[in-house]
């Protein structure tokens, strides 16, 4: 553990809070350390995620190696929304499953397979650590008998479905502060509703409809609402309370007030002064990522996507950098021209650290190895490591303990990224350290430094019209050219690749020759 205090701004009371764990473990018993248990809102697999969706993701995997740096076991859930949510966050529309499936010519279960399976390649791409993924339809017997239970209090059943009604719960709504004095929230009325906020529990599928996800239940064939999932899993996977649950902001506003009025029915109906009565003690949410040429929109014909990304010539790590570089509740503005600069801060990084990870060590390369960086914290950075005394230098300390205080102050992760790079830049600092400090500091931000190659970084856009090998052979017949003083073949050179795509950066302080425009 660390001294720093985590403090993290919680959305419901709208200040910042020191986090104490629901589960703290036992003092002395390194078998039942303290633990956190966090669940993060996940994505309806209809279709492939934007990226403003995967800024959930990054950020939530910040927060789960911010409190592993802390010193905290990690259980850590995303689930997978694969029946249920309707094209309005409103209980209203068609099932984005069902209308996707129908669109595709396919099984709504091939659909959710597919782009599950996207979605995780995606989060293994940005390097977020594997979470578990439960999907809504492995749950559906215990929506159908939590749903049993909360029901006699708590909702009423119209022809289309059960309803929650939100005046038997204490204080809807606070998370978001969108009920109005007369009580309606923003969640436009169905006929028969109480009240203009109550929400769908379970939806009948209607006598005209064929579902091809559908169960029966009390109330007749149909499926759950979209709220209903995470109350479920979320008490079944950690347990109420759970320390912290997380989400877009967009889910501050219906999603998370219908899940809180959930646990609420289902724990108590108490207030939410206390925050345990909303079933998580902590709720944190990510702002939005903005694009403002709106030329990015699933309409333009490009889907801004990781892949796309990818497509033009940018590595994966390269978001997560922008990512970072914004306080995760800040607005965060896309443009290509800011993931280029994210793109040179992180070929910087990984330059510096291979200038001192490929120099000689005192220990050697097979004793490096052995090392067990991920277990070494500041005190230990002045114990013996190996048989050898290694006492770091005051200012090795003083940017340990402003990386961890940055991290405290609800996951200044900009601040963070900055005290790498000066760490990295300090003079006369032992490998073993270096190393060790690096690599540490990394666990937490998450790009897997010292193993990521200045290779790795260059990506080949998709409509390059020239291969990597033929750069290279074009390169060297070039400086053989600039040693002849052959200047007109060289530029000649130049230009036949600048026509083909490829910026040649001669005396580029990066030490990149090229780069595929």
């Amino acid at each position: 553990m660390t001294d720093t205090p985590l403090k993290l701004f919680n959305s419901l009371t709208r200040q910042l809070e020191e986090f104490q764990p629901v589960h703290p473990g036992v003092v002395g018993d390194p078998a039942q350390p303290p633990e956190a248990r966090v669940y993060s809102c996940g994505p309806t697999v209809y279709n492939y995620q934007h990226i403003g969706n995967m800024r959930a993701y990054v950020f939530a995997d910040t927060l789960g190696r911010t409190l592993q740096w802390k010193g905290y076991k990690l259980t850590h859930v995303i689930n997978i929304t694969d029946v249920g949510h309707l094209t309005s966050d409103a209980d209203e529309g068609e099932d984005k499953m069902e209308k996707m499936a129908a669109r595709e010519g396919k099984s709504a279960w091939d659909i959710a397979k597919f782009y599950q399976e996207d979605f995780e390649r995606d989060l293994a791409r940005l390097n977020v650590q594997p979470k578990q993924h439960p999907r809504a339809t492995e749950f559906v017997e215990a929506m159908i008998a939590w749903a049993e239970r909360i029901a006699p209090r708590h909702c009423y059943e119209l022809e289309s479905g059960l309803y929650f009604d939100v005046s038997t719960v204490a204080d809807y709504g606070r998370l978001a502060r969108a009920v109005t004095d007369e009580g309606e929230g923003r969640i436009e009325s169905v006929e028969g509703k109480r009240n203009a906020a109550d929400f769908a529990i379970w939806r009948k599928t209607p006598p005209v409809e064929t579902r091809q996800m559908e169960w029966d239940s009390p109330w007749g064939k149909g499926a759950p609402g979209w709220h209903l999932e995470c109350s479920v899993m979320g008490e079944a996977l950690l347990g109420f309370p759970f320390d912290i649950h997380t989400g877009g902001i967009d889910h501050r506003e219906i999603h998370h007030p219908n899940e809180i009025a959930q646990n609420q029915a289902y724990c108590c109906t108490n207030g939410l002064d206390d925050a345990r009565n909303s079933g998580a003690k902590i709720w944190m949410h990510n702002n939005f990522l903005v694009e403002r040429s709106g030329k990015m929109s699933k309409s333009s014909g490009e889907f801004l996507r990781l892949q796309l990304l990818i497509d033009k010539g940018f590595h994966p790590l390269a978001y997560r950098m922008m990512c970072l570089q914004a306080h995760y509740r800040s607005e965060l503005e896309f443009s290509w021209e800011g993931l280029e600069a994210a793109l040179v801060r992180l070929k910087r990084m990984v330059i510096a650290v291979s200038r001192f990870a490929d120099s000689a060590s005192p220990l050697g390369p097979d004793q490096m190895d052995l090392i067990p960086l991920d277990t070494i914290d500041r005190a230990s950075l002045s114990t013996v490591i190996i048989g050898q005394p290694i006492k770091p230098s005051e200012a090795v300390l003083e940017l340990w303990d402003k990386f961890d205080a940055a991290l405290s102050d609800d996951l200044n992760t900009s601040v963070a990224l900055t005290v790498l790079e000066n760490f990295v830049s300090l003079p006369d600092i032992h490998n073993v350290v270096r190393r060790a400090v690096v690599d540490r500091f990394d666990s937490v931000l998450g790009f897997g430094l010292t193993s990521l190659t200045r290779a790795d970084l260059r990506i080949r856009p998709k409509s390059a019209q020239i291969t990597e090998a033929e750069i290279e052979a074009a390169l060297a017949e070039r400086k053989v050219a600039r040693a002849a003083k052959d200047f007109a073949r060289s530029d000649a050179l130049r230009d036949e690749l600048a026509a083909k795509g490829v910026e040649v950066m001669d005396g580029d302080p990066l030490g990149w020759e090229w780069k595929l425009s």
